[in-house]
């Protein structure tokens, strides 16, 4: 996924496990030369929102291993990722890694959402549990959505 790998790589080129958001912002839009100082800010909001990064007092801090991502040499990360995905796209899209085809899951999550008369978001979490695909984040996601 390129959020990972666009999290991943200033952890990676600083070899730190925790970094000043300031540092993050540096890394990605002079080091990198990928965003702009604002758009490194905003990809920084989005990572946390979608459970990559964590702020604590000191900085962000990744949810998972950086060094266990390859950041391919060409890799340029895409403006898209600035857009914080909603909770149907994130089960959508771990369902589609898990190898569960985007059409049938799409399709299934649509019946289940008008036999339930619930919001797309609850039908689609409900549909990856079913088949043991984690969605704990969007699953939180959907029922911050539904207080709105």
């Amino acid at each position: 996924m390129s959020l990972r790998s666009a999290v991943a790589a200033p952890f990676q080129g600083r070899g730190e496990g925790e970094l000043a958001e300031s540092e993050f912002v540096v890394a990605l839009s002079l080091d990198r030369d990928w965003f702009s100082p604002e758009q490194a800010t905003r990809l920084a909001d989005v990572a946390v929102g979608e459970g990559f990064l964590e702020r604590t007092e000191s900085g962000l801090v990744p949810s998972f291993d950086p060094g266990s991502v390859t950041i391919p040499e060409e890799f340029v990360p895409s403006e898209d990722l600035l857009r914080q995905r909603s909770a149907f796209e994130q089960v959508l899209d771990a369902l589609v890694a898990e190898g569960i085809d985007k059409r049938e899951a799409v399709a299934d999550i649509n019946e289940l959402q008008q036999s339930l008369a619930v919001t797309i978001e609850t039908a689609a979490v409900l549909y990856a549990r079913r088949r043991g695909v984690e969605v704990s984040e969007a699953a939180e996601r959907a029922l911050a959505e539904l207080g709105d």
